[in-house]
């Protein structure tokens, strides 16, 4: 199974993410917006990972009060599994 993912962030510097999950894997990973070098690093460790994995490594990350771009990328992906 193949989904493409858009994703709105909420109050975080990052304005979205889109990502794809094919059979459970994530690939494609584009942060829009936020911090240039830590959203390129979380997307590049994130490329063919198991989407499961990555929540359990990203959810409850924490930048801005209880909230981070890797927690919304948790956040997307667990809406979308």
């Amino acid at each position: 199974m193949e989904k493409h993912v858009s994703y709105k962030t909420q109050g975080v510097c990052s304005k979205g993410i889109e990502f794809d999950i094919v059979d459970g894997v994530v690939h494609n990973v584009q942060f829009i917006g936020g911090c240039r070098g830590n959203t390129q690093g979380v997307a590049r460790l994130a490329e063919g990972m198991e989407a499961s994995e990555l929540v359990k490594r990203l959810k409850g990350v924490e930048c801005r009060g209880d909230n981070s771009c890797p927690n919304q990328f948790a956040l997307a992906i667990e809406q979308n599994l």
